[in-house]
């Protein structure tokens, strides 16, 4: 038997829009990205799911409060997106421009390390895999938890769980708004597996 955790990350903000680093900005949906949870919500709607967990930030808190249709929610900020520090509200030619010897780690979906006030990948991970692991240990066999959260920290948190090595996190696109990935861990053993990525909220029906 196994428990299921599903990672999905928020809808569609003006910034991811524009192209403008977001982090611990607390950017509202727009319209468009009600709509995607509109479309989410539907989705997970015959999913038996109880608490749904998300980031304290309003993308994301909005996000699992249409989703979860009137099931608790639970807001942890150990499931927040990257601190990006003085890159926030910039956008990628902005950030190229302020400091040209970073390189361009941002192309591959990488968060660029050395920008002032920013996270690291351990900083992130040290927060959301433990946090992660505790949703899967509240759940029963058979159950399934849902987790709300952000595009780069999301690749943490599947890397983590996963047991792969910092530099494979290159290697995986990040979800798009709305989309999610599944994980299932083997309840006699604790071995988890990675059973869907970047999957869409398009009905099953």
């Amino acid at each position: 038997m196994t428990r299921t955790l599903i990672l999905l990350r928020h809808g569609r903000t003006a910034w991811n829009d524009t192209g403008r680093a977001q982090g611990h900005a607390d950017v509202p949906l727009d319209e468009f990205g009600r709509a995607q949870a509109d479309a989410a919500a539907a989705y997970f709607a015959d999913v038996p799911l109880g608490v749904v967990w998300t980031s304290d930030l309003a993308r994301a808190r909005e996000t699992a409060e249409i989703v979860a249709a009137g099931r608790p929610v639970k807001a942890d900020a150990r499931f927040r997106e990257y601190d990006v520090g003085e890159r926030q509200g910039l956008t990628v030619p902005e950030v190229a421009e302020r400091w040209p010897e970073l390189g361009s780690d941002w192309e591959l979906g990488n968060p660029p390390a050395g920008i002032p006030g920013s996270e690291t990948y351990d900083d992130v991970a040290a927060r959301i895999v433990p946090a992660c692991r505790e949703v899967l240990e509240s759940l029963q066999s058979g159950e399934t938890g849902l987790v709300v959260t952000h595009g780069a920290c999301s690749k943490v948190a599947v890397a983590g769980l996963l047991g792969w090595p910092q530099d494979v996190i290159s290697t995986l696109r990040g979800l798009d708004n709305c989309h999610f990935a599944i994980l299932e861990e083997r309840v006699r053993d604790g071995r988890i597996r990675l059973a869907g990525y970047g999957v869409p909220p398009i009905s099953r029906s």
